[in-house]
């Protein structure tokens, strides 16, 4: 099928190596070349150290990379970090120029979590790591530098729906509050039932097979997707009520199989009175900003995630600058 993508995106389709989530074994091994693409150099330094965060509940301990500009003073916001990769692959390096670029140009403590990946943990497992890191976040808020009233959650990809389940499950138990969450090209439902999925099953970077190879890993095997017992904290467009939910910036690709499932779940926090921002990139797929980050729209996607944070914070520009 052809299909309308951006001038500057169309010569890189055929570039990206064909990836099976079937064949995880060597998905994983190539992993550093379909994950990492191009680097960042931060304006001023960040300090980037990895720690361990007491787990919940008797699973094992958490690892996180905590990230803090060192050219701001006083106590700056939070930003738990969940990054993307098919609930499968993925991890805090492949991400680190994300990470480094939220800490330094928003201003913020972010911490990114090593969650643990499906199929050999499913869910709740990184939900639990997620929810795990975002309580630390909190209750060491002092000793991170970090203003606790000033908390987001973000991700992209499957990380953003993780980070949508985080939030969903920090109101349901009365957790830490969160000041917004950033939803970026967010995985959210595992019916797979949209328009957007059924077509779109030829476009680069997500594909209709993938999505149901990986929803079934991150349920725990076959049978379980699509059926009535699945967890809104698993796939959050499940979720009967969205209200009391923290303001939310989402980003959507158009030729993305999850491009509709993102926009119902915008349209469903607008109808809740969540404040709610949604931006829908054309001539865009999925993962095409990390493919060809110097596109111009991919330059547009990542210049409007910045401001979004620091207004979904209360980062004023001349703060988030030091």
């Amino acid at each position: 099928m052809s299909h309308g993508y951006d001038p500057e995106l169309a010569p890189w389709v055929d570039l990206l190596p064909d990836v099976d989530f079937a064949e995880l074994e060597r998905v994983r091994r190539v992993e550093a070349e379909i994950m990492e693409f191009g680097s960042y150099d931060p304006p001023a330094p960040v300090d980037v150290r990895d720690t361990v965060v007491p787990a919940l509940d008797g699973a094992p301990e958490v690892g996180v990379r905590v990230y803090r500009p060192v050219d701001r003073d006083g106590t700056l916001p939070g930003i738990l970090y969940v990054h993307g990769g098919g609930f499968a692959i993925g991890s805090v390096d492949a991400f680190h120029g994300e990470t480094t670029r939220i800490a330094a140009e928003v201003g913020a403590v972010v911490v990114s979590v090593k969650y643990r990946l499906a199929p050999e943990h499913p869910f709740p497992a990184a939900l639990e790591d997620c929810y795990a890191a975002l309580s630390w976040m909190a209750a060491r808020a002092g000793e991170l530098g970090m203003d606790r009233g000033r908390i987001a959650v973000a991700g992209e990809s499957s990380g953003a729906g993780v980070a949508a389940a985080v939030a969903l499950y920090a109101r349901d138990q009365g957790g830490p509050a969160l000041r917004m969450q950033y939803l970026g090209v967010p995985v959210l439902d595992d019916r797979l039932d949209t328009l957007s999925m059924r077509t779109f099953t030829d476009t680069p970077g997500w594909s209709l097979h993938n999505a149901q190879v990986t929803w079934d890993y991150y349920l725990g095997g076959e049978g379980i997707r699509g059926g009535e017992n699945v967890s809104p904290y698993a796939s959050p467009a499940r979720a009967e009520h969205l209200d009391g939910l923290p303001p939310t910036y989402i980003s959507a690709a158009e030729f993305d199989p999850v491009r509709d499932e993102d926009l119902a779940y915008a349209q469903r926090l607008v109808a809740a009175g969540v404040l709610t921002e949604v931006h829908l990139f054309s001539g865009t797929f999925h993962g095409s900003t990390r493919l060809a980050p110097q596109a111009g729209v991919s330059r547009r996607i990542v210049a409007e995630q910045m401001p979004a944070l620091r207004r979904g914070l209360g980062v004023e520009e001349d703060e988030s600058r030091g």
